[in-house]
C-alpha cells in the first residue's frame, strides 16, 4: 500500500569514545577514518556542532570542503548500494549555510541511491540558491504518474516530499503547474508536501487550511508532519487548530514557532500586533 510508505529519518547515532571533545579538525581528520561508522558520525557531527554553534571562517569553510569531498565516497557501501556517508555529507552540507556545495549537491541528485537524493534536495532547498531549480525539475519528469513505488523497497521512485518542499523553499513560482496535481498523490506525505509548497508558492489560504484539516487525521506521525508543514510555511490561522491539536506539546511548540517568527518578519513596527501576541500566549499555554 502506497499510504504505508514510512518517512525518511536519520538513524540515530552513537557517540563513539571521546566524540564529546573532539575539534572541528578532529572531526574533519575523522571522516577519512578507517571506520567507515566513526565517518558516518563525523559527517553528522560536523553539520550538528557547526549548524548550530559559531566558528570560524577557516574552520568552517574547511568542514565543507571535507563534507563535499565526502559526497564523493566509495567506501562506504550498503548491501544493497546506499551510501551511507553521502547522505549524511550531503545533510551536514544543507546545515552549514555554504552555497559552494550547492554544484556537489546537484550532482548528488543524480546519484543511484534514493536516500542521497533524497539528503541532496532537502540540502538544496535549505541553501537557498535557485540555479539548482532546474535539476531539482528534472527528478518530476513523469509527473504524478510516476511518482511508484519502487517494487521492493520502501520508497517511490524519486524523493518527491524533499523535492517539492525544496522548490516551494526556493519559491519555484514557475514549477506551480508542475506540482499541483501532487496534492492528489495517494501517499499522503506528498500531498502534504504539495500542498505545503502550492501555499508558498500562491499565498493561496485554501492550501494552508488543507493543512490545518490534516491536523485532524487518526495517524500521529500525519499529524505531526502537518505541524512541521504549517510551521513551515508560517499559516498564521492555523495557531489555535495547532495548539489544540491531538499531538505532543513540542512539536505543537516548534510549528507554533514557525509562526510567530514567519509574523514577526512581516511586521513593520516594533510593536507586536495581535496575532503575535495571541501565537505567544498560546505558546505560553504549552509550556
Amino acid at each position: 500500500m502506497l499510504d504505508s510508505i514510512a518517512p525518511s529519518l536519520e538513524p540515530s547515532l552513537s557517540a563513539p569514545p571521546g566524540s564529546d571533545v573532539w575539534t572541528v579538525e578532529q572531526a574533519i581528520a575523522k571522516l577519512s577514518h578507517k571506520d567507515t561508522g566513526l565517518r558516518y558520525y563525523a559527517a553528522w557531527w560536523l553539520g550538528k556542532v557547526l549548524g548550530t554553534a559559531g566558528t570560524d571562517a577557516e574552520h568552517h569553510a574547511a568542514a565543507v570542503d571535507a563534507l563535499m569531498l565526502a559526497l564523493q565516497d566509495e567506501a562506504d557501501r550498503t548491501e544493497l548500494g546506499g551510501y551511507p556517508l553521502r547522505r549524511n555529507a550531503a545533510r551536514a552540507l544543507g546545515k552549514l549555510a555554504d552555497r559552494r556545495a550547492v554544484p556537489s549537491l546537484m550532482v548528488c541528485l543524480d546519484c543511484d541511491d534514493f536516500y542521497v537524493r533524497e539528503a541532496a534536495a532537502q540540502a538544496l532547498g535549505s541553501l537557498g540558491d535557485r540555479t539548482c531549480i532546474p535539476a531539482l525539475i528534472r527528478l518530476l519528469d513523469g509527473g504524478v504518474a510516476a511518482a511508484q513505488l519502487v517494487p521492493g523497497r520502501p520508497h517511490l521512485t524519486q524523493p518527491y516530499e524533499a523535492v517539492i518542499e525544496a522548490l516551494g523553499a526556493l519559491a519555484a513560482i514557475e514549477t506551480t503547474d508542475l506540482i499541483r496535481p501532487f496534492v492528489e498523490h495517494p501517499v499522503a506525505r506528498v500531498q502534504y508536501a504539495a500542498t505545503r509548497a502550492m501555499y508558498q508558492l500562491t499565498q493561496n489560504p485554501a492550501y494552508g487550511e488543507r493543512l490545518v484539516h490534516a491536523l485532524q487525521g487518526s495517524d500521529i506521525q500525519l499529524r505531526r508532519t502537518a505541524l512541521s508543514d504549517l510551521g513551515a510555511i508560517g499559516y498564521a490561522p492555523a495557531a489555535e487548530a495547532i495548539a489544540s491539536s491531538a499531538a505532543e506539546n513540542s512539536f505543537k511548540l516548534f510549528a507554533l514557532k514557525g509562526l510567530l517568527e514567519h509574523q514577526l518578519r512581516l511586521e513593520t513596527t516594533e510593536a507586536l500586533d495581535e496575532r503575535s501576541l495571541q501565537i505567544m500566549t498560546l505558546m505560553d499555554s504549552l509550556l
